[in-house]
């Protein structure tokens, strides 16, 4: 792209129409309404992406974009490396719910409600189709919490949540409300944890090696209550206690007769009552002052039926050692007078030492920057 067309792009104003979301302009992006710490900037990175959700890095410097409503992976290029993407394009199309996306091997993974795709050197076919692999497609098709963050651990397995096919309910089938993983070459899927009513973003303490997750708590119990929450997976098989008890402390009015809450794992951390905790990542760059080193960063997409509107922002998770000790709010702004014109979904740690956070309302990416 040219400098001409790069500028002629921010001049264009498209709209979105996204099926459960107001209509947005593109130029309703409103950045100055973001507020920071002292020293940090943010920045349009990417935009003209239709429900960007989340985000995976590959080589080169490719961003791979899921989506959830829109159907599509998208490929997002910085080419001259000046923090602003040039280029961009429809990796797939077509997909059912494709939310999860992970680069691991060469090949970019995809997860779909029921399947799990690989595509292999995608970098390389940027400007053409190319078919996928079926790598598992031994996952629930229900479409209720059927969307998926997946991620490649430690292991070198690939972990993928299974939610809860409802707001609250009972099934026999094991594979509800639980994070799984199988072997990159599709096998050997097995249940890692339960009890998790809907993950949508997981990442592993890069000290502990431990899994640590974001969870949405159950809706219609008011607005206050149940928090949404976070989580650490210790040790294969733990429970965290849905759909009998919430938030580690609360039984649930029409499951929670038959377990008691002291059955299961508690959270780490109550996060706030249906901010819809997304995305999350611990930050492992070098651009941030020190203070944020090792610590989680979360996107808020912000409630959804909550008389007042809580959330859509980023939070930061602090930690004592390896124990969380705060939970506060370092970026917000996109909910303005009880009406949101952005919705954080993801958030990624740059090799630079940026943060990106995709929002799949505005259809945009932002990178944000510290400055000394």
């Amino acid at each position: 792209m040219n400098c001409f067309a790069k500028r002629l792009s921010w001049l264009v104003v498209i709209l979105f129409i996204l099926p459960g979301d107001t209509i947005v302009a593109d130029d309703g992006i409103k950045l100055d309404s973001i507020r920071l710490p002292a020293g940090f900037q943010i920045q349009i990175y990417a935009r003209d992406l239709p429900n960007a959700r989340s985000l995976a890095m590959g080589p080169g410097g490719v961003l791979f974009v899921g989506t959830r409503k829109a159907g599509k992976v998208y490929a997002v290029l910085d080419v001259d490396q000046d923090g602003v993407a040039d280029e961009s394009s429809v990796l797939a199309d077509g997909l059912n719910m494709p939310n999860g996306v992970a680069f691991n091997g060469g090949s970019l993974y995809v997860a779909e409600v029921d399947r799990i795709l690989r595509y292999d050197n995608p970098a390389q076919h940027l400007k053409e189709k190319i078919d996928p692999v079926v790598m598992n497609n031994s996952f629930p098709r229900d479409q209720h919490h059927g969307w998926k963050y997946i991620a490649f651990g430690p292991d070198g397995r690939l972990y993928v949540p299974v939610g809860a096919p409802c707001n609250v309910c009972e099934k026999n089938d094991p594979r509800y409300a639980s994070i799984m993983r199988l072997n990159a070459d599709g096998s050997g899927l097995e249940i890692v944890a339960r009890g998790i009513r809907n993950t949508v973003g997981f990442d592993w303490h890069p000290e502990t090696r431990e899994l640590w997750f974001t969870n949405n708590g159950r809706d219609w119990m008011g607005d206050d209550l149940p928090p949404d929450t976070l989580h650490r997976i210790s040790r294969k098989g733990q429970h965290f206690g849905f759909p009998y008890c919430h938030a580690g402390n609360i039984p649930d009015p029409k499951f929670g007769h038959s377990r008691t809450c002291r059955e299961f794992d508690p959270p780490e951390v109550r996060l706030g009552p249906h901010v819809a905790p997304l995305g999350m990542k611990f930050y492992t760059g070098d651009m941030f002052p020190a203070r944020y080193k090792n610590q989680i960063f979360i996107a808020e997409h912000g409630s959804w039926n909550r008389s007042e509107p809580i959330g859509y922002r980023i939070t930061v998770i602090t930690f004592d050692k390896d124990r969380p000790k705060a939970y506060q709010v370092f970026a917000d702004g996109w909910l303005q007078g009880g009406q949101a014109w952005g919705r954080p979904v993801d958030v990624l740690v740059m090799p630079d030492g940026a943060l990106l956070v995709s929002d799949d309302r505005a259809g945009a990416i932002y990178r944000i920057t510290y400055v000394n």
